[in-house]
């Protein structure tokens, strides 16, 4: 089924109370993921949504919710640096802060892949503008890290356009092929599905 045709069908079904998020499902075959560890960043051609974000930086910000230096030293209690990754979707740093926030937050953002990186979420010189930079970067895009033989990722929602769901549908599924070891070999099936409905198989050209 083409993606647009699946869009239509799922479309059919009962309306929901909220906006639902439109999942992307690509099941994988002939990965050992030991061996093949995937971790990438897919650019969206399209928001979904504005991310929680928060930032270690030297001063507060008006952009994001932000942890000066001063209050580093807050954190050494693992219960509350566990608060704060549940809390938000995403952080970034500034660049001269990055020794201290990797020796305070470290143990806790790694592990949850939300480690700010030099792909997304370092702020090389820290003003509003450049800090706000970061944020639209992190808003639209996706951070992926495989753990098993499946990726679910949420590539859109009810109220967007087809047109714009199936755009951020290809982005992802060609970045996250050609990331696989063997590209289309590894890909089992691809199915999409809203919130509330099963999925359906679809054929990703």
């Amino acid at each position: 089924m083409k993606i647009q045709e699946a869009l239509a069908e799922l479309k059919k079904e009962k309306e929901r109370k909220f906006d639902q998020s439109l999942e992307l499902l690509i099941n994988l075959r002939g990965i050992d993921l030991k061996r093949d560890q995937i971790n990438l960043i897919i650019n969206l051609p399209h928001k979904v949504k504005d991310k929680k974000v928060c930032g270690f930086l030297t001063e507060k910000s008006k952009v994001v919710d932000s942890i000066t230096e001063g209050q580093f030293a807050k954190f050494t209690e693992k219960k509350e640096l566990k608060k704060l990754v549940k809390h938000y979707d995403y952080f970034l740093a500034a660049a001269k802060l990055m020794p201290k926030v990797a020796t305070t937050f470290g143990k806790v953002l790694g592990p949850a892949g939300k480690m700010p990186s030099p792909q997304l979420g370092i702020v090389l010189q820290e003003n509003e503008q450049a800090i706000k930079a970061v944020v639209e970067k992190i808003n639209s895009s996706l951070k992926i890290r495989l753990k098993d033989a499946s990726l679910k990722v949420v590539v859109g929602k009810k109220s967007m356009s087809d047109s714009d769901i199936v755009e951020n549908i290809k982005a992802v599924y060609t970045s996250f092929v050609n990331a696989l070891p063997k590209h289309q070999e590894n890909v089992r099936n691809v199915m999409i599905k809203f919130t509330m409905t099963k999925p359906l198989r679809v054929e990703v050209d």
